[in-house]
């Protein structure tokens, strides 16, 4: 018998049986499925992350206390002075700002709405991919003369000023009068929140919340390969004057992207060895029913080895029915998973990366599963004892 015969017989025999067989290859449809849905939602949900990261730049740095210490932060930890002083000695620094902010109520035309209110400076802008709609951004001068203007995003100007132009307007955050000097488009990324934004002088926080702190710094060289030496540089500038080795910790996008990659990685991993074991059930219950197969048919294969088949064409024949019902279940898994992966990705907001890899991975993987569980079934059937076998009822 030829393998085209063999591929008829085996369609035939699942033909026969659809219910059964369908059953049968349900733990290989639910297994390639999820592996598939699982590695393309994966690996679109990392480049997704990965792309609004890069937004920040690869030359970006933060220092901040190191939270592993026992001691807690006293909040003197950072002032401006540290600032202006690591600007001056460590040339690979291009920007440096100070990192503070708060959730607070601000107020405009009789309407209050809860922002993020972020002490900065005018560089902020040159760090962070904000775009202007009107307006300015903080400038040297506001900074340095404690001007008490505000930057906003534009969906809180919409909020608190429906039917007039932001610009110029006033706002209240905790008892202090500040006007709006520009806006800027609201973010939306993967990690928005749906916040709204106020950008203010740094000094100028410090005055509306004495009680408050810089929480870190937040730098930028001019190229990718300066980062760790400014990092470095800035941090020991640190310890030397608050006198407090060991106090700092540095980190940069590098580093980020390394985690969030460590992470996706895991899950992705985790995920993938419970859609093996739904592969590993599956082709246990492939290898059950071809059993199941072998005894129904005991006497069709005594007939076939009288007539001249031989054992090798015996276990060739049960061996492609098992691949091809294990094939079949994949290519249907293949398809859900795909599908899968497009509905999860849309809902999700982020491309799915469906590649080719993964595909042909799926395929082989089923067919493998119909090989490693179909031997057993079809060397059983091989061995028959043609007499015996003919003797069956």
């Amino acid at each position: 018998m030829n393998l085209s015969e063999s591929i008829r017989v085996a369609l035939d025999s699942i033909r026969a049986n659809l219910l059964r067989s369908v059953l049968t290859t349900l733990g290989i449809m639910i297994g390639i499925t999820a592996v598939i849905a699982v590695v393309a939602v994966g690996q679109g949900g990392q480049q997704s992350i990965l792309k609004e990261m890069e937004k920040f730049g690869s030359n970006l740095f933060q220092i901040s206390v190191d939270w592993r210490r026992d001691e807690l932060p006293t909040g003197n930890e950072f002032n401006m002075q540290d600032i202006e002083i690591i600007k001056a000695n460590v040339p690979e620094v291009q920007y440096l700002l100070p990192g503070a902010g708060a959730y607070t109520q601000v107020k405009g035309q009789n309407k209050s709405k809860t922002a993020q209110v972020r002490g900065t400076e005018a560089d902020y802008a040159r760090l962070h991919p904000l775009e202007m709609t009107a307006g300015r951004f903080l400038t040297e001068s506001d900074c340095q003369g404690r001007r008490k203007v505000a930057v906003i995003d534009e969906d809180l100007a919409r909020e608190l000023f429906p039917r007039d132009n932001a610009i110029g307007q006033r706002i209240i955050i905790d008892n202090q009068v500040l006007v709006v000097c520009g806006l800027v488009k609201a973010e939306s990324s993967f990690f928005g929140s749906g916040a709204k934004y106020v950008y203010i002088p740094t000094r100028v926080w410090l005055d509306i919340y004495p009680k408050s702190n810089i929480s870190y710094l937040e730098g930028g060289t001019r190229s990718p390969g300066e980062v760790k030496t400014a990092m470095e540089s800035s941090i020991k500038i640190l310890e030397r004057r608050h006198r407090s080795e060991g106090l700092y910790d540095g980190f940069d996008m590098e580093q980020e992207i390394a985690a969030v990659n460590k992470v996706t990685g895991v899950m992705t991993l985790v995920i993938g060895i419970i859609a093996g074991l739904s592969l590993l059930v599956g082709g246990i219950g492939v290898m059950n029913i071809m059993l199941v197969s072998v005894t129904e048919r005991t006497r069709e294969i005594g007939l076939r080895m009288a007539l001249g088949a031989r054992r090798r064409d015996i276990l060739i024949q049960f061996l492609i029915e098992a691949i091809v019902l294990c094939l079949l279940g994949g290519i249907i898994g293949m398809a859900l998973g795909i599908g899968g992966a497009f509905l999860i990705s849309a809902l999700a907001k982020w491309p799915p990366l469906v590649s080719w890899t993964t595909i042909l991975l799926a395929f082989t993987f089923s067919a493998a599963i119909g090989i490693v569980f179909g031997i057993l079934p079809a060397n059983q059937a091989a061995n028959l004892d043609p007499i015996e076998a003919l003797r069956r009822d």
